[in-house]
């Protein structure tokens, strides 16, 4: 399996291709773009029929080995299985089964034969989402650099929950540090506690004044000064990197797999989308040929990819522009994983993907919408990939975690809560909906509070997270001090 940059001007694409461990370890392409397989790799009915009885780890390992054709199987089997155990993904709830990793529980079941269905995410060490690729991440890092005999300094940017996830997963690992960015006091109290608690001599937390694309900037300015981030090895484990994103990918089969019965039903997907990544791991699989119908984005008041799926326009917002929100994971107005759909949206032309993003950076978007004036009329497209979406307020939000404790007997978080409230709107006769959790409701006590009138339960363990002393510094969003400090905490 090889990888191209979504930036690869077309007459050096095939020159330029690599292999996954060529790009395990890093980021942005040299070019900055990010990397795609050259072609998907195809799932047969017959393939979906084996898989239908598989563990999680021996789903996960048959359709990883299809992208990272260059590892040893018997090395990926052992990662996988390493990773996806039950005594990794143990924050249970009621009625779940945690050697499922990922179960199902049907909310609504419906007379014109649809269902509404939860997809359990956040069984994992910091209660997100994130923690289904971050572990693997975490395991695939320390091999390959144990096989190089190398280091590597993560820099990465989170609006919440992907820091927690990326520091759990490597804390303690050999050979790693982690320098992570998040939005000086714009995170809940318990994601902020999550990550700033840690006091591993490894993991570096730099609070940033500004707002999560603030601080995604600066990743990308980094990655792209190609000197530094050669001599620092620095690598990253945001969503730019794609082997997060194919860890993903597994879960969307899962899901499919335990909601039929037969490769001839399909089922859609709504997913809390901010940087698109997640949601971007489901286009990947429908492009594998998993039956996938709909792909429903939910946003909240950032609503930038929304506006996209519904005019063609996309609109980046400017960081005073960016709302702080009840749902803060989510509050992103420069999605970078979009980059990726784009490209197979213009017929995986380089040239123009490049052209499209650096129209971002200058003019603040671009319009495929096909009016005058518009930079294109692929919009005309997007139906054919599935892609639907619609948006949630902070009202919506807190009616949804109402609604669906009084209706289903389960405490959501705000994100998912966004998602149902999507989802809802997009449901269609005879097919199943699943909802992809985000978080457990206890990372988002405030708005739970709000809503319900008492806390939402937390996790043996996480009872007084927001008493632990707290390690982290602030920063303004200036490239070369950020470039000074991570140079003096890494010796090299």
């Amino acid at each position: 399996m090889q990888y191209v940059s979504t930036r690869a001007a077309s007459s050096a694409a095939a020159s330029s291709s690599q292999q996954f461990s060529d790009i395990l370890l890093g980021g942005l392409a040299a070019d900055g773009g990010l990397f795609l397989p050259t072609a998907y790799p195809q799932v047969t009915g017959a393939e979906l029929d084996a898989w239908r009885q598989l563990s999680y780890a021996d789903l996960a390992f048959e359709i990883l080995k299809k992208f990272a054709t260059d590892i040893p199987e018997a090395d990926l089997r052992a990662l996988t299985a390493k990773t996806y155990t039950k005594e990794v993904y143990k924050n249970v709830r009621q009625g779940e089964k945690a050697s499922q990793i990922t179960p199902l529980r049907v909310l609504e079941e419906r007379e014109d034969g649809s269902k509404l269905v939860l997809q359990a995410l956040s069984n994992g060490p910091t209660l997100a989402f994130k923690d289904m690729a971050m572990q693997l991440l975490g395991n695939l890092f320390e091999y390959a650099l144990a096989k190089q005999g190398a280091e590597l300094n993560i820099f990465g940017a989170t609006s919440g929950d992907t820091g927690s996830a990326a520091e759990y997963a490597m804390r303690g690992k050999r050979g790693i540090r982690v320098f992570m960015l998040s939005p000086h006091k714009k995170m809940s109290a318990f994601q902020t506690a999550q990550m700033f608690s840690l006091q591993d001599p490894n993991i570096f937390n730099i609070a940033i004044e500004g707002v999560f694309d603030d601080a995604q900037d600066m990743v990308k300015a980094v990655s792209n000064d190609l000197e530094f981030k050669a001599r620092h090895k620095i690598g990253t484990v945001n969503s730019i990197n794609w082997a997060r994103v194919v860890a993903q990918v597994v879960y969307y089969f899962r899901g499919y797999l335990s909601a039929t019965t037969a490769n001839d039903q399909k089922v859609s997907f709504t997913v809390p989308s901010g940087n698109f990544g997640n949601i971007c791991a489901g286009h990947i699989a429908r492009m594998m040929g998993l039956p996938i119908d709909k792909l429903v984005a939910a946003t909240n008041e950032n609503d930038v990819l929304d506006e996209f799926f519904r005019t063609g326009v996309y609109r980046v917002r400017k960081s005073a522009e960016t709302y702080h929100t009840s749902s803060p994971s989510m509050d992103i107005s420069k999605a970078s994983n979009f980059e990726r759909f784009v490209y197979e949206l213009v017929g995986r032309d380089g040239d123009r993907t490049r052209a499209l993003f650096q129209k971002v950076d200058t003019h603040g978007g671009f319009d495929l919408s096909g009016k005058p004036g518009s930079d294109g009329d692929e919009f005309k497209l997007v139906a054919q990939y599935g892609f639907k979406s619609g948006k949630s307020t902070h009202d919506d939000r807190v009616d949804t975690i109402r609604e669906v404790a009084d209706d289903y007997d389960i405490v959501i978080d705000t994100h998912t809560a966004d998602g149902i409230k999507v989802a809802k709107e997009n449901m269609e006769p005879g097919v199943t909906m699943i909802v992809l959790e985000t978080a457990l409701a206890a990372k988002f006590n405030e708005t739970i509070l709000e809503a319900l009138g008492m806390d939402a339960e937390r996790p043996a363990g996480f009872e007084n997270i927001e008493d632990l002393p707290q390690k982290f510094v602030v920063m303004k969003a200036d490239v070369a001090a950020m470039k000074a400090y991570i140079a003096a905490n890494t010796g090299l």
